[in-house]
């Protein structure tokens, strides 16, 4: 769930796979963020003692993080103390906004605040971004009644104002925070960008600061962390084929590598290419709901191209049976890649990710398993 991470794009790569960050990050009890944390660039002291002070301006450091996570590489611990920060030179008369403590949904927030003054009330979310965080409950009420509890927060601020993100709203229940605490919760706008102008209006939000869109650019920045998540299940496959290719194909190994199992390497690499790559950038433009039958439908595609480059002798049994093969594997690996991306849309449902889940994933591994048996079989028989 890498376009929503709290105020900022809606990411949602499939649980998994969103950029959700995960639970393998220790949370903490100490009400009070640490100091040390990298990203923090002072103090300032507040009748709840001294709070860590943050910048608008992200650092080298800050960026190069956030690719990482992009990427996938410490995804699964790129969090923050939970507690109060400052952003600026706040007072008791700030804007408290409140966020995940998955740290791109933190810089995102913060990023988009120069020149401003406010509180950023950071929730434990175990690592994951608000909306993830939100449906698996870790964006929710309890959590947000303890930091207003722990953070001394009631102590720092004169009013009883606090702004959440729109994408934790499935997690809050507003009208128990203010019966409790006598805070009121105000959902802010969709994306970080639209801060500035729902502050300075009043906190109203405009048609435009509740839309979730699903755009090109937002679809694009989850492909890298979708091909390498499928990077080591195709360097696993490919060496299988380029042996099997080698042992059982007629000529002597070498050169059946060379004119067989290369060719089935790079059609591997093509239906990956399909499912991870031109799925989300084509999403709004092929035909179907079902992200498998997406899929299906450009793995599909590339088969047939492939197969008319490859110049495959379709009159003899061989030929037919290797063209058939690749019909059926470079769909199945495409679609099987393609349904990952559910996750990571802003529009699929739960029910109907199970319900495409129980028909397409028993076709999709039928259609690979019959169709390696199928190239197998074309490389031993004459």
């Amino acid at each position: 769930m890498d376009i929503k991470n709290g105020f900022e794009f809606p990411v949602i790569q499939e649980p998994a796979n969103c950029g959700c960050g995960g639970s393998t990050v220790p949370s903490t009890d100490d009400p009070v963020p640490r100091l040390d944390q990298s990203f923090v660039s002072g103090s300032i002291s507040t009748p709840a003692g001294d709070l860590p002070k943050v910048s608008s301006v992200l650092t080298r450091q800050d960026r190069w993080g956030t690719i990482k996570a992009r990427l996938g590489a410490g995804r699964m611990n790129y969090a923050i103390d939970p507690g109060l920060y400052a952003l600026g030179k706040p007072d008791d008369q700030s804007p408290v906004l409140v966020t995940a403590n998955y740290k791109m949904s933190f810089d995102y927030l913060r990023q988009a605040l120069p020149n401003r003054n406010a509180w950023i009330l950071v929730l434990d979310t175990k690592g994951i971004n608000v909306w993830c965080a939100a449906g698996k409950g870790t964006f929710g009420t309890q959590e947000l009644l303890r930091r207003l509890e722990t953070s001394g927060l009631k102590k720092v601020v004169n009013h009883k104002k606090i702004i959440l993100p729109q994408l934790g709203a499935p997690g809050v229940s507003a009208h128990r925070v203010r019966q409790l605490t006598g805070f009121q919760v105000y959902y802010g706008p969709v994306r970080a960008s639209d801060l500035p102008a729902y502050l300075d209006g009043k906190m109203k939000k405009t048609d435009q600061m509740r839309e979730i869109t699903f755009s090109m650019k937002e679809r694009t920045v989850l492909i890298p962390i979708e091909l390498l998540s499928a990077a080591k299940s195709f360097l696993l496959v490919s060496s299988v084929l380029l042996l099997l290719s080698g042992l059982l194909g007629p000529d002597g190994f070498l050169v059946n590598i060379a004119r067989i199992g290369w060719f089935a390497v790079a059609a591997l690499f093509c239906a990956v290419l399909g499912g991870a790559v031109l799925n989300p950038l084509l999403l709004p433009y092929i035909p179907g709901r079902a992200f498998s039958i997406k899929g299906f439908i450009i793995g599909l595609v590339i088969a047939l191209g492939l197969i008319f480059l490859r110049g495959m002798d379709l009159q003899s049994g061989a030929g037919k049976l290797e063209a058939l093969s690749w019909l059926l594997i470079i769909p199945a690996v495409a679609a099987y890649l393609a349904m990952n991306f559910t996750g990571c849309s802003t529009y699929t449902s739960l029910s109907g990710v199970k319900k495409e889940m129980r028909f397409a994933l028993p076709l999709e591994i039928s259609a690979g398993v019959l169709g390696l048996a199928g190239w197998i079989t074309s490389l031993i028989i004459v």
